[in-house]
């Protein structure tokens, strides 16, 4: 009995000694005590790493873990909120009580009785004068627009619109206003916080923090006749209401105004998506100054490079617009550029994709010269174009519309694009419709009139005031939205 308790104290102690010379010699994390309290220290760091993001600096400089284990600084909002939230206002659409929209049948059968309705939503105090920015779905049909701002109220008056872009400019009448201080959506980074700023579900200057998921993205949700989409992709949630708020980076700066959600339910769902500043503030200005988007048309249509289109045009990266069309007598054509050619930067500035492409060529005017480098048959080429106005010119110019209450429409000029997709000389376009002699001869929206009685259109305003004081037999000639020919007889009286 007394050999067996010999041999176990052997063992035990064995396996002490073991033990010892192990930890002693081959473990470098617990030869000493003060190693030993380090690992537990790591096992507590990695238990509770989330929490690290809410330490003060100071305590995390101080900490010998913090900067071993590579722990960020935290990130405040606090400062970035108090800069911006009150530049952000809340805006009222008030619309439906127009009678000029309406005839005396809709009284009688009930169809159409004028019924207030206000839609609400959010915009941005870009001057110390009034001038306000918002999205262009936000005042869209607006009869009375109100601006609501630290509890007083403003009439505004619309000073433009572009559904291209989705972006509005509105006017108060205010002076000394907390203009928020504009930043730059070019050199945002994908990863950067950001803060939306905004009136969600009527709640007053309400903030939420997120992240730069994307840029330029595409999501095929503009109106207008050329939509631009170069997106900002944040994870900040957005709902009903921020429409037209601002997004901030933390240093309050504004890079974007608030336009769209994805989302099945109508609510956030974890994308959100804003026009980038720069695009936004060039929209503004033009609007401003000269009432219209002085928009710079390079003469190509563009197409996204796809892996099936990279491995047909043996192409070796994705990067790029491959040109799908290029537009008679425009810049494009006068640079000597072909279709399939594989557009990679503008100005040095690379060309990722159609996004990229659209967001760049929204900086120039009409009449700036650029570089274009480009590939062709896969040898790299290049060349200098002038890029032209909607005319066809290299000058700024003032849309101008005919407009007549009595035949319910704006008429205009068909564009230099216009012109090329339907492959026409001249015409007069259709727009703005509203309950009027154009909506009863079957018109609508889009609608191109190239001859009326014989006679060719060429001048809105010509051919306005002829149907406004017509009556006999009139015939229309044209094309519909989609550019089918049409021809059509009317007796007038």
């Amino acid at each position: 009995m007394q050999r067996h308790f010999t041999t176990l104290a052997i063992a035990v102690l064995g396996g002490m000694f073991g033990t010892w010379i192990y930890l002693e010699i081959f473990d470098p994390h617990t030869s000493t005590t003060e190693s030993g309290a380090y690992a537990d220290e790591l096992l507590w760091n990695k238990q509770t790493s989330w929490m690290e993001g809410f330490r003060d600096n100071s305590e995390a400089a101080s900490t010998p873990q913090s900067s071993q284990l590579g722990v960020n600084s935290p990130v405040s909002f606090v400062d970035a909120s108090k800069r911006s939230t009150n530049s952000v206002v809340f805006i009222k659409n008030f619309s439906g009580t127009d009678t000029r929209r309406y005839s005396i049948f809709d009284y009688f059968f009930g169809q159409g009785v004028p019924q207030q309705r206000v839609s609400t939503g959010s915009g941005v105090i870009i001057s110390k004068d009034g001038y306000i920015i918002t999205n262009n779905h936000v005042i869209d049909r607006a009869e009375t627009i109100e601006v609501v701002h630290q509890k007083r109220t403003y009439q505004a008056s619309l000073i433009g619109a572009d559904a291209n872009t989705d972006i509005a400019v509105l006017k108060i009448e205010a002076n000394n206003l907390p203009a928020i201080e504009i930043g730059s959506s070019r050199e945002l980074q994908i990863g950067e916080w950001v803060i939306a700023v905004g009136n969600p579900f009527n709640l007053t200057s309400t903030v939420t923090a997120g992240i730069v998921s994307a840029k330029e993205r595409q999501i095929n949700i503009m109106g207008g006749e050329f939509p631009l989409e170069s997106f900002i992709q944040t994870d900040a949630p957005i709902n009903p209401g921020n429409s037209g708020g601002a997004l901030v980076d933390v240093e309050g700066k504004l890079v974007g105004i608030n336009t769209a959600i994805l989302s099945r339910t109508g609510s956030y769902t974890g994308y959100g998506f804003a026009v980038p500043v720069d695009i936004a503030t060039k929209i503004a200005n033009d609007l401003i100054k000269y009432g219209e988007v002085q928009k710079a048309i390079p003469g190509v249509d563009v197409v996204e490079i796809t892996p099936e289109l990279a491995e047909e045009m043996n192409l070796k990266s994705l990067d790029g617009v491959i040109v799908s069309h290029v537009v008679r007598s425009g810049a494009a054509e006068k640079a000597g550029l072909q279709r399939n050619d594989v557009i990679q930067a503008i100005n040095g500035i690379a060309i990722t994709g159609k996004g990229s492409f659209e967001e760049v060529l929204s900086y120039f005017y009409p009449g700036d010269e650029i570089r274009l480098n480009y590939l062709r048959e896969n040898n790299t080429r290049s060349t200098s174009l002038t890029l032209q106005n909607l005319l066809g010119g290299t000058g700024i110019i003032k849309r101008e519309f005919y407009t007549s209450t009595l035949l319910g429409a704006k008429l205009e000029n068909v564009n230099t694009l216009e012109r090329d997709r339907l492959n026409i000389e001249f015409g007069v376009k259709i727009s703005g419709m509203t309950r009027g002699y154009l909506r009863d001869l079957g018109l609508g929206n889009g609608f191109v009139i190239t001859h009326y009685n014989g006679e060719a259109a060429k001048d809105p305003k010509v051919f306005g005031k002829f149907l406004e004081e017509f009556s006999g037999r009139l015939r229309l000639e044209g094309l519909t939205p989609n550019g089918q020919p049409f021809m059509q007889s009317y007796n007038i009286r």
